[in-house]
């Protein structure tokens, strides 16, 4: 039997699905992962600074090349891909309990996927918020200032400094939306974890949790991943055409 028969077999059987999605499901939808072979920080380590939150904070330079980077980003024309879409179709067959995700793109929600199924471990590009005062906005009203010509745009409320609503590096993460996902996983009968190299923590450990509790893990990615010893599934390929054929989506 091939890995994707195998994991088709899994799906089959399952009924609490959790997924854990990284950025590799997103790239067949025009956004470059971060440590890929083309990724953003792989082609450009420097462009990682703008992602560490010391280096926000301190540094107005890099500020505004955070905020041009944004104005560009790929994420506002990006569409969902296949691979977005087929865990779509688990959801419509009532066997989706949660999405853990890394990314920040919003990618699952515009598929089709509930909201309240989508946990955001690391924040979301759609919206800005005030280090100061933890004033919230849209991240395209910010994006209007400065392609209006505020280069760093402050706070319009206490004048403090804004960033994108997602964690940087040196960030801590909301315990919360943490608690969500562990929780979620706890509750699981199967884990998939797409395109994400299982990393990052704490969003990889949730891998070990799942075997822990039981549940098999299916591991899909383009490249070896830091659990590949974790899976009872490892299926290599391209997400948008292997994670269709493991859920049988026609679509």
């Amino acid at each position: 039997m091939s890995p994707i028969d195998e994991a088709r077999n899994l799906v089959e059987h399952s009924q609490r699905i959790v997924f854990l999605t990284g950025a590799g499901i997103s790239t067949d939808s025009g956004i470059p992962d971060f440590r890929g072979p083309n990724g953003l920080w792989t082609k450009n380590p420097k462009a990682e600074q703008t992602a560490t939150l010391s280096y926000y904070l301190n540094d107005p330079e890099v500020r505004m090349i955070a905020w041009q980077g944004r104005l560009n980003a790929a994420n506002w024309t990006a569409k969902p891909n296949r691979g977005h879409e087929a865990i779509v179709e688990l959801e419509k067959r009532g066997q989706l309990t949660a999405i853990v995700t890394q990314n920040v793109d919003g990618l699952h929600q515009a598929a089709g996927n509930s909201p309240d199924r989508v946990i955001e471990v690391h924040g979301s590009i759609h919206k800005t918020v005030c280090w100061g005062c933890g004033d919230k906005r849209p991240m395209l009203d910010v994006l209007e200032r400065v392609r209006a010509g505020e280069v760093d745009p402050p706070c319009e409320l206490c004048g403090g400094i804004l960033k994108s609503d997602t964690i940087s590096f040196g960030q801590n993460l909301v315990p919360e939306v943490i608690q969500s996902a562990i929780e979620a996983v706890n509750q699981s009968d199967l884990m998939i974890a797409v395109g994400s190299t299982l990393s990052v923590f704490p969003a990889a450990s949730l891998v070990p949790q799942a075997r822990q509790i039981g549940a098999p893990v299916i591991i899909v990615n383009g490249q070896e991943t830091a659990m590949d010893d974790r899976a009872n599934v490892l299926v290599r390929g391209l997400i948008g055409e292997v994670l269709p054929a493991i859920v049988g989506a026609t679509g």
